[in-house]
């Protein structure tokens, strides 16, 4: 593959081309390649195309990858990169997660440009987020805000904010770090206070399982502590059939050999809340999330779950 053109696939956002981007410069330096010997492609996915109503009215999970993984397996690129987050947990046939980048910042970002924190803003406040995650724990922590729905990249959502359509907002930590914007954020939000999206701040290179020459280059990159984490959250995630209709938190951490998991599924509007916490050795990664889903599961979370027909 080195003796031609390697083509990376994104999405076109500043944040997707960041991270494209950054793929690329730590190829060119685990491989000595220059940035020439790279061509990244941009592709317009379901996602980016919908912009006039909550996602998860139209499927959720898969609609920002689809046409990059439809690129791949046409062989119009080699590498596809992505936020881990808004992968399917199970792949088509033919595709794998070639590795996972060393993770950013887990948490959520607090932006207001007139209050400090969620706990400061005044009772009635507008809270801006499509994300049903953050709406169900936002509305645990301040059940008087308002919720409203809040599409688009982040410069998007900010020009939004600036706009004055709501009071604050929350987004990723990761993405603002990533796109030299962390002097944004207002102030992170603790996981103990509002637990992240499965997969949040984890960039994830897909490549066809044919290719061996792609999975090589990518196998390179592969950050295994982030890898280890990311599986036992998609684990639970996929037992729980998990889509953008439900909302559904988890972070797994790392800590001497042990990884330590908390789950949680929520009614939308907060008022219901199922949680766990396991922990377990590193070679039983899989097993922990799956484990994890299991016992909200015997819990009573079937209740909230939204299940396809």
């Amino acid at each position: 593959m080195q003796a031609r053109t390697i083509r990376i696939g994104t999405r076109g956002s500043p944040l997707a081309l960041a991270q494209a981007h950054e793929v690329r410069g730590r190829l060119m330096a685990a491989h000595g390649l220059p940035e020439e010997a790279f061509e990244v492609r941009i592709y317009k996915t379901s996602g980016d195309a919908i912009q006039d109503r909550p996602l998860a009215e139209v499927g959720g999970k898969g609609l920002f990858t689809k046409e990059i993984q439809e690129a791949l397996f046409a062989r119009e690129i080699d590498l596809a990169v992505h936020s881990l987050k808004d992968m399917q947990t199970r792949l088509p046939e033919g595709l794998t997660i070639g590795a996972v980048l060393p993770r950013e910042d887990v948490r959520d970002a607090f932006i207001s440009l007139a209050h400090a924190s969620l706990a400061a803003l005044p009772k009635g406040a507008v809270v801006g987020t499509s994300s049903l995650r953050r709406q169900a724990q936002v509305k645990r922590i301040r059940p008087d805000v308002e919720i409203v729905g809040f599409r688009g990249n982040v410069q998007t959502r900010l020009r939004k904010l600036a706009e004055g359509v709501a009071d604050a907002t929350l987004l990723a930590c990761a993405g603002l770090n990533r796109l030299g914007m962390a002097d944004r954020i207002t102030a992170p939000i603790e996981t103990d206070a509002i637990l992240p999206a499965v997969a949040q701040g984890a960039i994830a290179i897909e490549v066809r399982e044919d290719d061996a020459e792609a999975g090589r280059l990518a196998a390179s990159l592969n950050h295994e502590p982030t890898a280890l984490c990311v599986t036992a959250e998609r684990a639970f995630l996929a037992r729980l059939d998990g889509n953008c209709r439900t909302p559904i938190a988890g972070l797994a951490e790392l800590a001497a050999g042990t990884l330590r998991f908390r789950g949680m599924v929520f009614s939308p509007d907060g008022a219901q809340c199922f949680e766990t916490t396991r922990e377990a050795p590193v070679s039983e990664a899989a097993a922990l999330g799956h484990a994890a889903a299991e016992v909200l599961i015997e819990q009573g979370a079937n209740s909230v779950l939204w299940r396809s027909a």
